[in-house]
C-alpha cells in the first residue's frame, strides 16, 4: 500500500514505535494524531504473544473446521457401515451438516465478541466443538452423528470469525495483513495433511479415534489460548448485543446491489467445491478404485489451492481483483464446460490422469477466486465490517449448501455431477459478477482495479 509522505510519516514512525512493545505489560492504546489514516493507528497489546507463539496459536484454532472435515473423508465408508447409514451418498451428510453448523456459528460468533469479549467466546467456542467431538466419538446411530456434526461446525466457525477481531484488536494497516499472511500460510497446510492424518490412524485404529484427535486438538487449543492469550477488547469498546442489529446489518448487505452480487457470485462458487468434498472419497475409491491413494490424490489438489492463494497474493496488487476474479471465473467454467464432451465420450469416468488434470486447472482457478470473491463483496461494507464479514459469510454458505448437497447426492459412480456442477454454477457465477460490475459505483471500480 502507498506510505503517506509529508507530516504523516512521524505519525507512521510513532505508531511502528508503540507496536514493537509496551509499557510495564499494561494494556495501551496509541492512536495516531488527529487527521493521521485510519490504518496507521496501532495497539500496543496486554503481554502480547511473541509472532513465533502468537500465530501458531492462532492458526491451530482456525484450523480445527478444516480439519475436522477432511480428516474424517477416509473414514465416511467404515463410519456409513458402522452407524447403519442405507443410501449410498448418505454418509456425505456429516460434510453438509459441519458446513451448516458453520454457517449459523459465524453469524453471530463476531457480533457477540464485540459485547462479551474475544476470550470468552473463543474459549466457549472451542468448548462446543468439544462436545460435538466426543458425541461424535460416541455416536450410536446415523442422526446422533449429523447432530454431533452441526455442533461442531457451530463451535468451531465461532473461533475463526472471533479470531479476525482479536487480531484486529492487536494490529492494523500492513502490520494486520502480514499476520493474516502468516497464519493463512499455516492454515494452507491443514487440507493438505488432514487426510494423511485421517488415514494413517484407520490403520491402527477404527474411525472413532478421529474424533479423539478433534477432541485432542481442541483441548490443547483451550489450555494454550487460557494461558497464553490475553482479552483484547477492553470493557469500554465493548457494547451490548443486539439481535435487531445482526439483522438490520444483514438487510443492508443484502439490499447493496455490489455486496449481493459477489455473495451469489461467491455462493455458486461455493456450491460446487462443497459437491466436491462431499463426494471426493467416493469419486476417488469407487469410481477410480484408488484405495488407500484416494488421501494423495486429495492431498495434492489441495496444495493447487495453495499455489493459486500465493500466486494471488503475488498478482492481485498489479491486476486487480476484478481482473483476476474474471479470469478465474472464466477459467473454471471454461474447462468445466470443455471437458464435459471428454466425461460423456468415456461414460462418465475418463482416465485418473485427465480428471486429475481437469481438477488441477479447476481448483487453482478456485484458489485465486475465493478470496477475491470476499474482498470484493466486503468492499462497500467498511463501515459495518465486523457484522458484514459474518452476514456475508453466513449468505454465501445458505446458497451453497443447498447445490453442494445435491450435487453430491447425485454422484452416481461417475464424475459427471460434478462436472456438471463447475459448468453450471461458474457460469453462473460470471453471470453474477457481471451483472455486478455494471452496478458498481465508480469509487468501488477504481478501488477494485
Amino acid at each position: 500500500m502507498p506510505v503517506p509522505s509529508g507530516r504523516n510519516d512521524r505519525g507512521i514512525r510513532l505508531a511502528l514505535q508503540v507496536m514493537r512493545g509496551g509499557q510495564g505489560g499494561r494494556a495501551i492504546v496509541r492512536r495516531a494524531p488527529l487527521g493521521y489514516p485510519p490504518a496507521v493507528r496501532t495497539l500496543a497489546p496486554q503481554r502480547r504473544l511473541a509472532l513465533a507463539e502468537f500465530v501458531p496459536l492462532m492458526a491451530m484454532i482456525t484450523a480445527l473446521d478444516a480439519l475436522s472435515i477432511d480428516s474424517l473423508l477416509p473414514a465416511l465408508p467404515a463410519l456409513g457401515r458402522d452407524l447403519g447409514v442405507t443410501g449410498a451418498n448418505d454418509a456425505q451428510l456429516v460434510v453438509s451438516a459441519m458446513f451448516l453448523g458453520m454457517a449459523f456459528g459465524q453469524i453471530g460468533g463476531g457480533p457477540a465478541s464485540d459485547s462479551f469479549g474475544r476470550r470468552p467466546l473463543i474459549v466457549w467456542g472451542l468448548a462446543l466443538f468439544a462436545v460435538g467431538s466426543l458425541i461424535g466419538m460416541a455416536a450410536w446411530n446415523f442422526p446422533v452423528m449429523l447432530a454431533a456434526r452441526l455442533l461442531q461446525g457451530f463451535g468451531a466457525s465461532i473461533p475463526v470469525v472471533v479470531m479476525t477481531a482479536l487480531v484486529r484488536d492487536l494490529y492494523e494497516g500492513a502490520p494486520m495483513a502480514r499476520i493474516y499472511s502468516f497464519i493463512g500460510g499455516v492454515f494452507i497446510l491443514v487440507p493438505i495433511l488432514a487426510p494423511l492424518a485421517g488415514q494413517g490412524i484407520l490403520l491402527v485404529a477404527g474411525w472413532r479415534m478421529v474424533f479423539l484427535l478433534y477432541l485432542a486438538l481442541a483441548g490443547m487449543a483451550v489450555a494454550w489460548f487460557i494461558l497464553r492469550q490475553p482479552e483484547t477488547l477492553a470493557r469500554d469498546r465493548r457494547h451490548p448485543f443486539s439481535l435487531s442489529r445482526i439483522s438490520l446489518a444483514t438487510l443492508e448487505v443484502l439490499r447493496h446491489p455490489v455486496a449481493l452480487g459477489y455473495i451469489l457470485a461467491g455462493g455458486f462458487l461455493f456450491g460446487p467445491f462443497l459437491g466436491y468434498l462431499s463426494s471426493a472419497q467416493q469419486i476417488f475409491q469407487t469410481a477410480y478404485g484408488a484405495g488407500v491413494y484416494f488421501v494423495l490424490l486429495f492431498s495434492s489438489l489441495a496444495f493447487s489451492i495453495g499455489v493459486a492463494l500465493f500466486v494471488n497474493g503475488a498478482l492481485v496488487e498489479r491486476f486487480g481483483m476484478q481482473r483476476l476474479t474474471y479470469l478465474g471465473l472464466g477459467g473454471l467454467a471454461g474447462a468445466a464446460i470443455l471437458f464435459l464432451p471428454v466425461v460423456l465420450s468415456f461414460g462418465g469416468v475418463p482416465p485418473l490422469w485427465l480428471t486429475m488434470t481437469y481438477l488441477v486447472v479447476s481448483f487453482l482457478c478456485v484458489g485465486i477466486l475465493f478470496g477475491n470473491l470476499n474482498a470484493l463483496a466486503m468492499e462497500p461494507l467498511g463501515h459495518i465490517a465486523g457484522v458484514g464479514a459474518a452476514a456475508v459469510g453466513f449468505s454465501q454458505t445458505v446458497i451453497g449448501l443447498p447445490i453442494g448437497t445435491f450435487i453430491g447426492q447425485a454422484f452416481d459412480g461417475t464424475v459427471i455431477p460434478l462436472v456438471s456442477g463447475f459448468a453450471v454454477f461458474a457460469t453462473l457465477s460470471l453471470v453474477a459478477m457481471r451483472w455486478t460490475e455494471a452496478r458498481r459505483p465508480v469509487s468501488l471500480t477504481a478501488a477494485g482495479r
